[in-house]
């Protein structure tokens, strides 16, 4: 246990955390929404402080990041909890569970982390994943400064639900955010997260103005959050306010944890993927075995400069400073060859 940052002491030995917009107040003996972040005695602690649920090498791609140094692997690792309680949460064993109930966790310093993902050859940095990084803030700032210093890359995968002011610490030590859009309405948040739309675009906004790298995500649920006009709405956006360079990925839901809704419909994926190459210039689609959506064609002249099978990348059409070898435009802003 460690003494967690961003939280206020309050009367009769509360606390209130104010890592992100649930603002918990927690009596002293319980613990936040999150499930990790507890009152002990009058002081805020993480009690997921270097205690792993996952550790793999893995591509870069799986994050999913397709243009932050392609065809490379990441050292991911995660713990417990999470801040929001989606009901078709993919990792809902580690993500939607504490220290106490989950039986697998190993414990691991920095240190330890930081030399493994140096040993390992390919390997860019460390990733944090499979469940949300942002409830073991704490932990993830220390190993990631490890790392910067050792000359590794630092990635978060993320619902994006946290406050301005540790997002603005997060921006000066994580290189690449891949960031979950889970729908465009507050409704689908507040009804199937548990939380609300409009800190995540904020979110958004400030990780592209810091000038780190961005990629969005959006799973698409039958019936939920795939009305195509809302979705067209989500795609606008993201061009008007992040760029329209900016990568989107369309995923594909299955069947999972509290939601049995029947998995997402290829052809609804197809007409999705159609609109959002209107407006965007890479589009991606997840979670299919089609092979469409999977390379990366230049904006410029239309040539294919990166194929994908699965997770093995072929970055043939790509110049060292991330350019299409045919018209020279820029691709790929961070490209190692």
């Amino acid at each position: 246990m460690m003494e967690a940052q961003y939280y206020t002491k309050l009367d009769d030995n509360k606390v209130q955390c104010t890592l992100c917009p649930h603002d918990c107040v927690i009596k002293e003996g319980r613990s936040g929404i999150c499930k990790v972040r507890a009152n002990d005695k009058g002081r805020l602690i993480t009690e997921n402080y270097g205690k792993i649920s996952g550790y793999h090498f893995d591509p870069i791609e799986k994050k999913p990041l397709y243009h932050f140094y392609p065809g490379k692997d990441i050292l991911s690792i995660g713990s417990v909890g999470c801040n929001l309680h989606c009901q078709f949460c993919q990792n809902h064993e580690i993500a939607q569970t504490d220290v106490h109930n989950y039986p697998y966790l190993k414990e691991l310093s920095p240190g330890e982390i930081v030399n493994a993902a140096l040993r390992q050859e390919n390997n860019i940095g460390i990733a944090y994943t499979y469940n949300e990084p942002l409830v073991f803030y704490e932990f993830m700032k220390d190993t990631a400064l490890n790392a910067k210093q050792n000359g590794l890359k630092n990635v978060m995968v993320t619902n994006g639900f946290i406050k301005p002011e540790p997002l603005k610490s997060l921006v000066s030590f994580i290189d690449a955010f891949s960031v979950d859009l889970k729908a465009f309405t507050d409704d689908f948040y507040r009804k199937i997260t548990s939380s609300n739309l409009n800190p995540v675009l904020e979110s958004l906004k400030t990780i592209k103005k810091s000038g780190r790298f961005l990629e969005v995500t959006n799973l698409v649920i039958p019936t939920l959050n795939d009305d195509k006009k809302k979705f067209e709405e989500l795609v606008l956006w993201i061009r008007n306010e992040l760029g329209k360079d900016t990568v989107l990925h369309i995923s594909r839901y299955h069947p999972m944890y509290k939601m049995n809704i029947k998995s997402t419909d290829q052809d609804t994926l197809f007409s999705l993927f159609e609109i959002a190459n209107k407006y965007l210039d890479f589009v991606y689609l997840g979670n299919l075995h089609s092979g469409k959506g999977q390379n990366t064609y230049c904006p410029n002249c239309g040539k294919m400069v990166i194929e994908r099978s699965g997770y093995s990348t072929e970055t043939k059409g790509i110049d060292k400073a991330g350019g299409c070898i045919y018209c020279k435009t820029k691709v790929i802003e961070h490209y190692l060859v």
